[in-house]
């Protein structure tokens, strides 16, 4: 702290006026800087909660992101589910089919069979019967 010189009255009043000026000087730019530095923490303020504030908006874009990558998912599984079931019904229906068609090609099969071996009588009997009148014949005519 300055010392003042003691004058007739007191004090050098220079010196105190000139002390005061100078005491004033100093808050006023303390007061300045201040106030600057109010303006920078508003300022910091701002953009802290500009930064809460996108900071939010990603939070929910990413739960949004979430939300639609599990329906996303969910859908998916679903229609595995529904492909699969389709598939077994129409490997189902593909079987019924054959077995059917494997069932009527042995019936026809079975007839043919059938219709053959009877052919084959029928023709066998024909074949003695003419074989009978050939013998019939010679006989005739050997006698």
């Amino acid at each position: 702290m300055d010392k003042f010189t003691i004058v007739e009255k007191g004090y050098n009043i220079q010196e105190v006026n000139k002390f005061i000026e100078n005491v004033i000087t100093q808050t006023e730019s303390m007061l300045g800087k201040m106030k600057k530095q109010q303006k920078e923490v508003e300022l910091l303020k701002q953009e802290i909660e500009n930064y809460k504030r996108i900071e939010n908006d990603l939070k929910t874009a990413l739960f949004r992101a979430q939300q639609s990558s599990n329906d996303i998912k969910k859908q998916a599984y679903d229609e595995k589910n529904v492909i699969i079931e389709e598939a077994r019904r129409n490997a189902s229906r593909i079987v019924n089919d054959a077995l059917l068609r494997a069932e009527k090609i042995e019936l026809k099969t079975d007839t043919l069979e059938r219709n053959m071996r009877i052919f084959k009588k029928k023709l066998k009997l024909v074949v003695e019967q003419q074989l009978t009148v050939i013998d019939e014949i010679e006989d005739l005519e050997l006698k």
